[in-house]
C-alpha cells in the first residue's frame, strides 16, 4: 500500500469521526440520530456539519489518488499532495469546531488545491 493509499484510508475515516464528536454526550438518542443533530448546537452542530463537508470531498480526492496511481504519475508527487489533503482536513475540522470561519475557509481551499494538484500531476 502506498502512503497515498493509506490517506484515503485515513480520510474515509475522518467524517465517522467528526460523526462521533457530534453525537458524544448526554442526549444523544440512537434511534433518531438525524432528529438529534438538526437541534444540536454549538460545536456538536459544526462537527455535524464538518462530517458532511468531509463525505462531500472525499470521492473527489479519492478518485484523484486512484487515477494519478493508474497514470503511474510519480509516487513521490501523488504522496505528497495526498498527505497535503490529509493535513488540511484535519485542520479544516480543527477550525471548523472552534468556529475559525476563516482559516476553515483557507484550509478548505488548500484540501481542493491538493486535490487539484493531484489531477495536474496525473495529466
Amino acid at each position: 500500500m502506498t502512503l497515498a493509499y493509506a490517506c484515503v484510508l485515513i480520510a474515509a475515516f475522518i467524517p465517522y469521526v467528526c460523526a462521533g464528536i457530534a453525537k458524544w454526550g448526554p442526549g444523544f438518542d440512537n434511534a433518531q440520530p438525524r432528529v438529534y443533530l438538526e437541534a444540536v448546537e454549538g460545536y456538536r452542530r459544526r462537527a455535524h456539519w464538518a462530517q458532511l463537508n468531509a463525505f462531500e470531498m472525499f470521492p473527489v480526492f479519492a478518485a484523484a489518488v486512484l487515477i494519478a496511481h493508474q497514470v503511474e504519475a510519480p509516487q513521490r508527487a501523488i504522496d505528497a499532495w495526498a498527505i497535503g489533503y490529509v493535513v488540511a482536513r484535519v485542520l479544516y475540522v480543527a477550525a471548523y469546531l472552534k468556529d475559525l470561519a476563516t482559516l476553515r475557509s483557507l484550509v478548505w481551499i488548500a484540501a481542493l488545491g491538493c486535490v487539484v494538484a493531484l489531477f495536474i500531476v496525473a495529466a
